[in-house]
């Protein structure tokens, strides 16, 4: 990825109200759409989530490979897409989804139940 934003068929609008990092991606959150649950996040440009919006299915922008996947293609584990909204900076994408088997890529449903660092309900607080 480069600085500049590649030609996409992301509509106009959209586009014009995105506050992309530096390399033009947007994190995004994939929730799941009926529990709550965070699954994992990914990285989108214009034509990631141009592709998510009009498919159906979650496409990423691979920072490690250069390249787009949708996720599901190769494990099987498809995020079929319920709804996107952008944060309240434009900065961030929050995909509800109905995801198909594990979200993370150890095989795990969600990405961030292996190194849990604070859990409340674990730690006693000044009782």
């Amino acid at each position: 990825m480069t600085s500049s934003v590649p030609a996409s068929a992301l509509d106009l609008a959209v586009a014009a109200r995105l506050k992309r990092s530096a390399d033009g991606l947007l994190p995004a959150i994939a929730q799941q759409y009926d529990t709550g649950e965070v699954l994992m996040l990914g990285w989108m440009d214009d034509e990631a989530l141009h592709r998510t919006l009009t498919t159906g299915r979650c496409t990423y922008w691979s920072r490690s490979r250069q390249e787009y996947w949708v996720k599901g293609d190769t494990s099987g584990h498809v995020q079929h897409v319920k709804s996107v909204a952008l944060d309240c900076d434009a900065d961030t994408v929050l995909v509800k989804v109905d995801q198909v088997g594990a979200a993370c890529h150890t095989g795990a449903r969600t990405c961030f139940d292996a190194d849990v660092l604070f859990d409340a309900d674990a730690v006693s607080l000044g009782e």
